[in-house]
This record gives structure tokens, C-alpha cells and sequence, in this order.
């Protein structure tokens, strides 16, 4: 089973930070900032910092597990972390460099229901999961 780990990033502002995909051929999507879980991690929390490196060059602190969602073949664990500084031009990743992937735009977006409304967050089963803990205001009162 494929284990893929993924991080609803709280900035100070009390916004999050989402990658933007624009693929040809394929409606304009959202996805938070993850991937696989490695052989070489020591486990989730090691896979979802590294993938943090990678991505928007942060550092993540991690709040806690905020959903899961499991197929046959796949599990994605999806966390809440908190990141104060990023740079996006220094991302690592090696999906960055492979053509035909498109284009991944960095977006910080508002921690409002609104907000996730407006976009095309996938997994939709998980954008249900974010709305929610917005409008009921869980994401802000987790510990700091």
C-alpha cells in the first residue's frame, strides 16, 4: 500500500498555503503541500518535513493528524502544521523539474470557508474535512 503524507500549513497570518496545479488539458486544481512516504524516512512526521523541504523550502511544525483517507492500494494521512518562513524559488522537489508536469504556483489562501470554496482543493473527501474544521474553528484554537 502506498502511504502518501500531506500538511495543511497555517502561516502566522492565520492563512494556509496551498500548491496551485495547472496541467493541459485538466481543470485548475489545488492540493496541499505533501507526498510518499520513502523507504529512507523514518516515519510520517520525517516524510511530511522532508516533502516540506522540498516543496516550498520551510520547515514545518506539526500540529496533529486531521484526517485519513484509505483505498485498497493507497492511504493518505493529512496533517495540520504550522510553518513560519518559506521560499518557494528555493523548492527541491524532483516533480519541479519533469516535463509535462505543468505548472505548481504556491497560493496562500485565507483560513475561511469562503476561501476553499472559491478553489478546487483535491481530494474533494478532504476539502469536506478542511471546511468543516473551519467553520467550527478547530484549526485555530490547536495548540500554538
Amino acid at each position: 500500500m502506498q502511504k502518501r503524507v500531506r500538511a495543511v500549513l497555517v502561516t502566522p497570518n492565520d492563512t494556509m498555503l496551498l500548491i496551485k496545479r495547472i496541467r493541459p488539458g485538466i481543470p485548475v486544481y489545488w492540493v496541499t503541500v505533501g507526498g510518499k512516504v520513502e523507504p529512507a524516512d523514518a516515519g510520517p512526521d520525517d516524510a511530511l518535513r522532508r516533502e516540506v523541504r522540498e516543496e516550498i523550502a520551510g520547515e514545518a511544525e506539526i500540529v496533529g493528524l486531521l484526517h485519513t483517507i484509505e483505498t485498497e492500494d493507497e492511504r493518505q494521512d493529512f496533517y495540520l502544521a504550522r510553518v513560519e518562513k518559506w521560499n518557494f524559488d528555493d523548492r527541491t522537489g524532483p516533480e519541479f523539474s519533469q516535463e509535462g508536469r505543468g505548472e505548481y504556483l504556491l497560493e496562500e489562501i485565507p483560513l475561511t470557508t469562503s476561501a476553499v470554496d472559491a478553489v478546487n482543493l483535491l481530494p474533494r473527501q478532504f476539502a469536506a474535512v478542511l471546511r468543516e474544521a473551519i467553520a467550527h474553528g478547530e484549526l485555530l484554537t490547536w495548540p500554538r
